[in-house]
């Protein structure tokens, strides 16, 4: 009999996917901009435990990968935050162009990832980022490299996530949401500053127009390569956190699906 390969995959094959070895290094190059924002829009959209700090600050980026031949569009929109004595960055979109590329961040990390074109284009000195989405440029940034840069050290940053699970009969969640600590080690092998500007417009899908640039901290362009580990920090109260599950949906009325049945157009 042929395989049918949707049959359980033997002890062996499983062994050999845990256990194909670490990836090599993944160079992206990327356009990162942090800017200060109005701190009233930064204690809004942050779901308890999160904690405004006192920076108020919103971090963009936007890369383009090679990932072992296959391109990759990836990009973010977080805000500063604190979980108790830690600082870090709770995301609020994270495009992505590839479907492997979404599915694996959400299921694994809870990163609130969805489906988009992010792109980067250089012609020489000139930087055009975007990430697009129901055909709105939702964040863009147009500059110019100004200067190249000394390559900074080998850095840490920590990113805030929440892993969750709309309940199947449409009534909160499915268990208690996991809020997870993501740490992310980042090296840079080029970098320069850009002069331009960060672009943000309006989109009901993603409403980062309501963060706006109220002063440019950084803005640059770079090759980088990162990894990064998570680990659960806590369980969090479902109830806390609902009013905030639309942030991760297109149409927040998904989060409130009754399941599949003869009222509602499925089957029996």
């Amino acid at each position: 009999m042929k395989r049918i390969r949707y049959s359980a995959r033997s002890e062996e094959e499983l062994a050999a996917a845990r256990t194909g070895g670490p990836l090599p290094d993944i160079w992206s190059t990327g356009v990162a901009a942090v800017w200060e924002t109005d701190p009233d829009a930064v204690a809004a959209v942050l779901p308890p435990p999160l904690k405004p700090d006192e920076h108020a600050l919103v971090r963009l980026n936007i890369s383009q990968v090679d990932l072992l031949g296959h391109p990759l569009g990836a990009g973010s929109v977080s805000v500063s935050a604190r979980h108790g004595d830690r600082a870090g960055w709770y995301a609020l979109v994270m495009p992505m162009s590839t479907e492997r590329a979404l599915v694996s961040g959400r299921e694994v990390f809870g990163e609130p990832k969805k489906l988009g074109e992010v792109t980067v284009e250089r012609d020489g000195d000139r930087v055009l980022a975007r990430m697009v989405r129901h055909g709105i440029a939702f964040t863009e940034v147009d500059a110019r490299v100004s200067e190249e840069l000394p390559l900074p050290p080998e850095s840490e940053s920590l990113a805030f996530y929440f892993k969750v699970l709309p309940a199947v009969d449409g009534d909160g969640t499915d268990g208690d949401p996991l809020l997870v600590h993501c740490l992310r080690r980042e090296r840079v092998r080029r970098l320069e500053r850009l002069t331009g500007e960060v672009i943000l417009r309006e989109s009901a899908y993603d409403p980062v127009a309501d963060l706006p640039v109220r002063r440019l901290r950084e803005l640059t362009v770079g090759e980088k390569t990162s990894d990064q580990r998570g680990r659960v920090a806590e369980r969090v109260s479902a109830q806390a956190l609902l009013p905030y599950l639309h942030q991760r949906y297109d149409d927040p009325r998904q989060i409130t699906d009754a399941p599949p049945g003869p009222a509602n157009g499925g089957a029996a």
